[in-house]
């Protein structure tokens, strides 16, 4: 199994601040539609085909691979993606929370396996050390703050429904 987390502060110093709700409606935004959020060659398909007032369900084309997600909102205060079909199996948290001294900051943690391979085989130490890497989770999070700050610059940040 694959375990990985990083943090990074919501509001770094000399970037446009983030309110929680203004971060809150980017996680939002992209757990709708991550094509907003990521190179257009990584996420060519991006479809919600069920929502409910706590969740949606997605079906999405990542870097080729067809996966089935069912994302959990718990308002302005994680996004948990469960991965129901797809390479990936477990779950990808995202979270938002204050830490010691009062400043938001938003998390990533994930608990996953790999679908036909051997556990904490070749191929899921491989994921671990993307995950765990300068290009793995860390640096989506950092992205999709960049990506927020982006659409709220542009009005674009509103989030119908949840």
């Amino acid at each position: 199994m694959i375990y990985s987390t990083a943090t990074v502060p919501v509001n770094p110093e000399g970037e446009l601040a983030l309110s929680r709700e203004q971060a809150w409606a980017g996680l939002v935004l992209k757990a709708r539609d991550a094509r907003l959020f990521l190179p257009p060659s990584l996420y060519t398909q991006c479809e919600v085909v069920q929502e409910s007032a706590t969740h949606i369900v997605r079906e999405a084309t990542i870097g080729g691979a067809d996966l089935r997600e069912i994302i959990a909102f718990e308002p302005q205060s994680k996004v948990t993606f469960f991965q129901a079909a797809g390479p990936r199996e477990g779950a990808i948290v995202n979270e938002l929370f204050e830490d010691a001294s009062g400043a938001l900051q938003l998390r990533f943690y994930g608990y996953l396996g790999l679908r036909g391979k051997t556990p904490g085989g070749p191929e899921e130490q491989a994921e671990q050390t993307w995950m765990d890497g300068e290009g793995g989770y860390r640096s989506a999070l950092l992205s999709t703050l960049k990506r927020t700050r982006e659409l709220l610059v542009q009005g674009r940040l509103a989030v119908p429904g949840l």
